[in-house]
């Protein structure tokens, strides 16, 4: 065999081999990569995105669209191969495992909790639309959780509005702990409650819910020894003047509230916010209406460009990030807020883009 054929046939070998053993070891990475946007404005698998009863509501145009990052699955283990792939792929990161999935966390437990994540995003968004436009929202402290073998169980459930401690007006979660650490572990401690299903049932109807319960707890002592405790945690809900509803499957944590508030706020307001403009963005949002700051912006902006956004309403805190690598063609709008939001919009439908706030590079 010839000395040059025999030398690329080893080498071919050689390669081979590599491959093979990079397929078969496993690395502590996984992958990131741009997801589907949605317009908030429009229909996701054949239903409205927004759905408004009990309120007038007006047409609107354009797309408010919120945008999601694709990450490989908590229990996968990217192989050598695919993380060297990723690496040199422009529209991928590869980031180390635990960065999505800290302190070990399954598959199951990551989707739980990108779910109650995702819920409390569609809240706090209902709520700081309907504040933005100065509608009264009525907040109450309720049972979020009864913790399994404590002096609670059975008593308490959650969902149950607890309305006194001790004949203590209650206004916040944490005046129920400061009402029942006042007693010594082994006292009662008296809750006034609206149970679970008579505050659902007066939600629905959009009244105040006016049947109350007196239920008698046995205080236990906490683990630490030092208080008394009952085995609850307490929570805040909402109820609204009319029913907003938030129709979308298979997406999870918090990153779409401000596109949903601002989705809100259109549907509830006469004239179009985007000007038939198509916009999108990202954004935590809490019940006062300040935007935070979320994970895998850049993935967001590739998605975002490839679906036809022109502006991109980003968080401050991400502001650096974004700048750093935007995509030909989407202008950033740095937003702290729902008013900052709202206020870009306003100077976009003027025409007004020169005093936009927008993202400078770090």
């Amino acid at each position: 065999m010839p000395r040059r054929t025999a030398t690329m046939l080893a080498s071919t070998l050689v390669l081979i081999t590599l491959l093979c053993v990079g397929v078969l070891i496993p690395v502590p990475y996984a992958e990131m990569s741009p997801g589907p946007t949605v317009n908030t404005l429009g229909e996701a698998r054949g239903e409205p995105v927004l759905q408004i009863s009990g309120h007038q509501t007006y047409p609107t145009t354009g797309h408010l669209n919120m945008t999601t990052v694709r990450v490989t699955g908590a229990d996968y283990r990217m192989n050598a191969v695919e993380a060297v792939y990723g690496w040199l792929a422009h529209d991928s990161v590869i980031v180390p495992h635990d960065t999505l999935y800290p302190d070990g966390k399954t598959e199951e437990e990551s989707s739980q909790e990108n779910a109650e994540e995702f819920s409390q995003s569609q809240e706090s968004a209902k709520v700081a639309a309907l504040k933005e436009l100065n509608i009264p929202v009525t907040t109450r402290v309720v049972v979020a959780t009864v913790v399994k073998g404590t002096p609670a169980e059975g008593k308490l459930h959650a969902g149950d509005v607890i309305r006194a401690v001790d004949g203590t007006p209650v206004k916040e979660p944490g005046d129920v702990a400061k009402q029942v650490t006042k007693r010594k572990p082994g006292q009662d401690v008296v809750f006034t409650i609206v149970p679970a299903k008579e505050a659902a049932a007066a939600e629905k109807a959009h009244k105040e819910a006016t049947t109350t319960e007196r239920v008698v707890i046995r205080t236990a002592t906490s683990e630490e020894g030092d208080r008394a405790i009952v085995g609850i945690q307490a929570g805040t809900d909402h109820v609204f003047p009319f029913t907003i509803d938030i129709k979308l499957a298979d997406v999870g944590g918090p990153s779409a509230g401000l596109m949903f508030a601002l989705g809100i706020v259109d549907k509830l307001t006469p004239g179009p916010l985007t000007d038939g403009k198509f916009i999108a963005g990202t954004g935590t949002i809490d019940d006062k209406g300040k935007v935070g700051p979320i994970g895998g912006i850049e993935m967001k902006l590739v998605g975002a460009r490839r679906a036809g956004a022109q502006y991109f309403l980003t968080p401050a805190d991400n502001c650096a990030a974004a700048a750093s690598d935007t995509p030909a063609g989407l202008t950033l709008i740095k937003v702290d807020s729902i008013d900052d939001a709202t206020k870009s919009l306003e100077k976009l439908r003027k025409g007004d883009t020169g005093s936009l706030p927008n993202c400078a590079k770090s």
